[in-house]
């Protein structure tokens, strides 16, 4: 798929957005921040979605991630207050940037290898101009067919991944509320 005009400014402009924002999310000191810079990266991919015209992918990524996750992530760091555990653990985490910049090396070389590599495959050579008509006028009625065919893949085949998913992340939230609730009532007693 080759961009032009608007699109091509779209999708450079919401990459970026979204990879700054990544890299704010993992830097950042604060755990809120962190968590707010993660929803600003949802929202780019969501735009990214739109650009590759997955409407329904999109809206699910805004509904599900950022309007539920996201927000009892927050809730439940501001809960939490792990502002102040950072404080007292941030000794710990000096002598990691050596391993950080080895996985960082790693990962480029190997994205460089897989890039070098595939050159000759069909997914980097530019699409013709017909099939590039076809995919781009997609009638609505397609665009609900495609909709319904997600939904009822997702609630007949996918139920119950999605149901384990659930009890997992409410079972991670619960440890942590947990573990905090323990850690300040032993500081309560000392």
């Amino acid at each position: 798929m080759q961009l032009q005009g608007y699109e091509a400014i779209f999708f450079y402009a919401l990459a970026l957005v979204a990879l700054i924002m990544g890299v704010m999310v993992i830097t950042v000191r604060s755990p809120v921040h962190s968590a707010l810079f993660l929803i600003s990266t949802l929202i780019g991919i969501a735009g990214l979605f739109i650009l590759l015209r997955a409407e329904f992918i999109a809206g699910v990524q805004i509904l599900v991630y950022v309007g539920g996750v996201m927000v009892l992530f927050l809730f439940v760091i501001m809960l939490v207050n792990v502002q102040q555990e950072t404080r007292e653990t941030t000794q710990i985490f000096t002598r990691q940037y050596v391993a950080g910049y080895l996985i960082v090396g790693l990962l480029t070389l190997s994205f460089l290898y897989v890039v070098r590599e595939s050159r000759n495959t069909q997914f980097l050579k530019p699409p013709q101009i017909e099939e590039r008509a076809e995919t781009t006028a997609t009638p609505m009625t397609s665009l609900s067919k495609d909709t319904q065919e997600v939904g009822d893949k997702l609630y007949t085949r996918a139920a119950l991944p999605f149901e384990i998913a659930s009890v997992l992340l409410l079972v991670a939230i619960v440890g942590s509320v947990m573990l905090a609730r323990g850690r300040k009532q032993e500081k309560i007693f000392e």
